[in-house]
């Protein structure tokens, strides 16, 4: 089993930053983050992975002078690759994966910045590739509107050619370094890329020798058609969001199916659907720590959370406690929205219900109960062939990791499920997913 730590702080829950354990300020505080990031390596997790949004969620109302309703609790967003980049001295083995959009910026400062990365932490890099969802931060980019969905992923596409390319740009050995010969380059050993496509025209070389890892690690989250196609194509790990155990099975036999018929292994890409724990030493505990979360939710902020999902339709107009009525094509996360609905309809929800669930877990698997209990539904999961491990979401920080690392941990290694030590150093090792040869390979 795959087991990585999503870090969205102050909390995964919408209303956790107010718990009483909570530390809102871990959001920013480089020391929690150094702190958590020992606690998941402590527990021998595969990687940390960090979500980004460059924009202030519901600042793009102010933009037509309506008032301003922010979507979400969380407001805060370090830039993730820097980020990384400063946990990796205080870290040895853990992966360090952070999300960079290809909707805007450009392939040779990605490239650049992810390589720089993956050299200083000794090859634990990832990109977790993605397409941007709020319209919030078009207005940023000098942009009214994101581009439409499609065109989003035709460019995200490309953006990972041409990434990809660059970090193809020196062969092993094209740099060294000979003080008796005065040879620094072996020119012999280097690519220019000289791309020119429908998106970008990169001429390269990249300004870094190949990467400890070959490339870092590729992770993706796209669950719509064009992010499965993706997915497919490119990610060595895509982190999903399924609560069913059918519809992720489904999921998981698509997303190989694709992967091998671009003649991929199936084995290297890892699938790993989000799980929100809230757990306790007894199941008593457990349900009293999540009514203690849900205490917490008001249902305005829950609502406001939804409707980013709902394309040009004011949710709020609804009755709360009616059901949830069809939603117009959503230009934002289009595969979360079709989530939504299809639980929406298969559970008979009420608008409230889908706004509290999504305020819960964005949307992920929302799982409470004693550790055995939590262990069994991911031995389950695993078993039944629904994915090969998760990426773990927590309501806040840091007391929530800490449990899942003192005590979910430990019930997974005593059945044999997840490792007791790392078996090797960068984060394709944790994955077991080889290097990729370069495509000047003969």
């Amino acid at each position: 089993m795959h087991l990585g730590a999503f870090f969205f702080t102050p909390g995964s829950h919408s209303a956790g930053w107010r718990h009483p354990e909570a530390v809102p300020e871990t959001d920013m505080s480089f020391a929690h983050y150094v702190a958590m990031a020992q606690a998941a390596e402590r527990g021998k997790l595969d990687c940390i992975f960090f979500q980004d949004t460059a924009a202030v969620n519901g600042s793009a109302a102010l933009h037509g002078g309506s008032p301003w309703r922010p979507t979400a609790a969380r407001q805060v967003f370090p830039e993730p690759a820097t980020l990384i980049a400063a946990l990796a001295p205080v870290t040895s083995r853990i992966g360090l994966v952070a999300t960079a959009t290809t909707t805007y910026g450009d392939p040779y400062t990605l490239a650049r910045r992810f390589g720089t990365v993956d050299h200083l932490s000794g090859g634990r890099a990832g990109w977790n590739l993605v397409t941007s969802q709020i319209e919030d931060e078009a207005g940023n980019f000098g942009f009214d509107r994101h581009p439409d969905h499609a065109e989003r992923y035709e460019r995200a596409e490309e953006f990972f050619d041409v990434a990809t390319g660059l970090w193809d740009s020196f062969d092993e050995g094209a740099f060294p370094r000979d003080k008796q010969t005065g040879q620094f380059l072996d020119p012999a050993r280097g690519h220019i890329l000289n791309h020119a496509g429908k998106h970008f025209r990169v001429r390269g070389p990249l300004n870094l020798p190949r990467c400890p890892q070959g490339r870092p690690v590729i992770a993706q989250a796209g669950s719509s058609g064009p992010g499965r196609q993706l997915a497919s194509r490119v990610a060595d790990m895509i982190f999903t969001a399924q609560s069913d155990l059918a519809e992720a099975q489904a999921f998981y036999r698509d997303v190989k199916a694709r992967a091998a018929a671009h003649g991929r292994d199936p084995a290297h890409v890892k699938i790993m659907p989000g799980l929100l724990i809230v757990t306790g030493p007894t199941e008593e505990a457990a349900q009293a720590h999540y009514r203690s979360l849900e205490a917490l939710v008001d249902d305005e902020t829950a609502v406001n959370l939804l409707s980013r999902l709902c394309g040009d339709l004011d949710i709020r107009q609804f009755p709360l406690d009616g059901p949830l009525p069809d939603l117009p094509p959503s230009n934002a996360a289009r595969a979360r929205q079709e989530h939504l609905v299809a639980k929406a309809r298969r559970e008979n929800l009420t608008v409230r219900q889908v706004a509290r669930y999504l305020g819960a877990s964005l949307g992920h698997h929302l799982l409470v109960g004693a550790p055995p209990k939590v262990a069994d539904v991911m031995e389950e999961w695993l078993r039944a062939g629904a994915c090969d491990g998760f990426m773990l979401l927590f309501p806040y920080y840091p007391k929530p990791l800490e449990d899942i690392v003192e005590h979910i941990v430990p019930e997974l290694q005593r059945r044999g499920l997840f490792r007791t030590d790392y078996a090797g150093t960068t984060l394709r090792d944790h994955l077991g997913i080889p290097v990729p040869p370069s495509r000047y390979a003969t």
